[in-house]
């Protein structure tokens, strides 16, 4: 990824929080902009979100975010616009990895927890 690639990801990613942060104030739901992927040709923004809506259906949330993606866009280019020639084409995806994070931690634990009872166990018998 090159430099100008790099630093328009970061201003896209800052803005962009801005701008839904803004845009979707609904209680109880934290939407956070985890990463930005401009392709080379700085056409393409693919924007992972990650959202915190608990008892919320998350999917309703990217349905508003689809639809408001034009409107969003235009907001982002008056605060880029000096910036590039063209603004990109959002893409949202559903970034996952918290709760890959919290699965993994879910197992970790439960395999601490059947080591200690099986370390336990080997000690009674001896």
């Amino acid at each position: 990824m090159s430099i100008r690639t790099e630093r328009l990801s970061s201003v896209i990613k800052r803005d962009l929080g801005k701008i839904i942060q803004k845009s979707y104030q609904r209680s109880g739901s934290f939407i956070t902009i985890t990463k930005v992927d401009v392709t080379p040709d700085l056409l393409i923004a693919k924007v992972l979100i990650s959202v915190y809506a608990p008892g919320k259906d998350e999917d309703a949330i990217f349905a508003y975010l689809e639809d408001q993606k034009v409107n969003i866009r235009k907001e982002l280019a008056t605060k880029i616009r000096h910036q590039v020639r063209r603004i990109p084409e959002l893409h949202f995806i559903n970034d996952k990895t918290a709760e890959h994070v919290e699965k993994m931690e879910k197992l970790f634990k439960k395999i601490r927890k059947e080591r200690q009872q099986r370390d336990s166990n080997t000690d009674q018998e001896e």
